[in-house]
């Protein structure tokens, strides 16, 4: 049965790209110890929260604090070489560099074969899904975001998929539909909704945004939630796993001593034509503007705050080694 890895924000800017864009320097060492489990992996599918391009200047249209951008060389390098084959680009850094950026990364995903969605050089272009194979298991994705509207894209300029994430929405009702309806006519076995939704911080979504995850699992096989920075819980809706946030995975963030953003998991969905069988959800650690598989006290400390925050969902873990595991057929 094919594994389908899912990561939170990977941030390959600032900082990051200051350490890997060096000469000599192994573009490959951003993963630091799980280079190899992402390559054991028969998909990997992320929320990739930068630009790729050296091109582009500072957004300045609307304030706007952080700008992130990574240098392709080494950016692509990376993602290939961990087997990255799906990136959301819904979300709200894609712009930080304005519209060059934004196409620049378009084409360097297509030059190393990531299929993306969420983004486009039209609003239509980004509500297109993705799809790709992975283990003769066929994948549709689509992607939106609800952060930072003036990024959206429009019927005749680049930018991403933005939405009110509110199920009651019409706007939004009707363009997730469409969306939908078009990855359905892709004939995929498994469609995931990637959504970068609600503030910074949170440690659990907020009703608005559960309700619409919990509506986006009435029309998808797998709900892939980012946005918070750190992770949410794990709620099963009629045998759809539902990730209301997977944290972050790379950056050069600061770490807040009780939240921990600097701690999340590598979610791996068991999947096939039927939806998802199980996930396995193992530690991770940002450490040194670089992922690693955490241990001992850090990944108790994960394993116990995933369950807390699981909790309310009725959500129930098994323990194997240093991970948690839900069966969720």
């Amino acid at each position: 049965m094919p594994r389908i890895g899912l990561t939170g924000d990977v941030m390959l800017g600032r900082l990051v790209d200051e350490r890997y864009s060096e000469p000599g320097t192994a573009a490959t060492d951003v993963w630091g110890n799980l280079l190899d489990r992402l390559g054991d992996l028969d998909g990997l599918l992320i929320n990739l929260e930068c630009a790729i391009s050296t091109r582009g200047r500072r957004w300045k249209r609307t304030r706007r604090p952080f700008h992130f951008r990574a240098t392709p060389d080494w950016a692509t390098d990376a993602l290939a070489a961990a087997g990255v084959d799906f990136a959301c680009l819904a979300n709200n850094h894609l712009l930080d560099f304005e519209e060059p950026a934004l196409l620049d990364t378009l084409d360097h995903l297509d030059a190393i074969d990531v299929a993306h969605a969420g983004a486009g050089e039209t609003v239509a272009d980004a509500r297109e899904p993705a799809e790709f194979t992975v283990d003769g298991l066929d994948i549709a994705v689509i992607a939106a975001t609800d952060n930072t509207p003036e990024y959206a894209a429009g019927p005749d300029s680049p930018g991403v998929c933005h939405l009110d994430f509110d199920p009651g929405d019409e706007v939004t009702q009707a363009a997730i539909e469409g969306m939908v309806d078009d990855a359905r006519a892709l004939k995929p076995d498994l469609l995931v909704a990637s959504v970068h939704g609600g503030p910074n911080m949170e440690t659990e979504p907020a009703d608005t945004l559960r309700e619409f995850h919990r509506w986006l699992a009435g029309r998808v096989d797998l709900v892939h939630g980012h946005s918070a920075h750190v992770f949410q819980g794990v709620e099963v809706v009629d045998g759809t796993p539902v990730l209301h946030d997977c944290g972050d995975f790379v950056d050069d963030y600061r770490v807040d001593g009780e939240l921990r953003n600097d701690r999340s998991f590598l979610f791996v969905a068991d999947a096939n034509e039927s939806g998802v069988d199980s996930l396995r959800l193992e530690p991770t650690e940002i450490s040194d503007r670089a992922v690693h598989a955490a241990e001992g006290s850090v990944a108790a400390w994960s394993r116990e705050r995933m369950r807390e925050r699981s909790e309310r969902y009725g959500t129930r873990f098994e323990r194997d080694g240093e991970a948690l595991v839900l069966d969720v057929a």
